[in-house]
């Protein structure tokens, strides 16, 4: 990389923190003038979500209808070969 490159490839980058910046404290303003706070970080992804109980007839129904889906494929490719 020569010289120039890298001073312009500098430049850009102060040029672009300096933005950064100047967005953030309008965000902040903006916030403020909503009432709300501030989030320290920002959010990722969602919560997990808590987990519903499931009645021991749903979850041999579960089992039941996927062994029977496992049957099916494995015949299928029984007849394949």
């Amino acid at each position: 990389m020569s010289t120039n490159d890298h001073a312009l490839l500098e430049a850009a980058l102060i040029g672009y923190q300096h933005q950064a910046a100047q967005l953030a404290e309008k965000i902040a303003d903006i916030r403020r003038q909503l009432g709300g706070k501030s989030p320290s970080v920002a959010p990722t992804a969602e919560s997990p979500k808590k987990r519903r109980p499931m009645s021991a007839a749903a979850r041999k129904r579960i089992a039941a209808a996927q062994k029977k889906r496992w049957e099916e494929y494995h015949r299928k490719q029984e007849g394949k070969s």
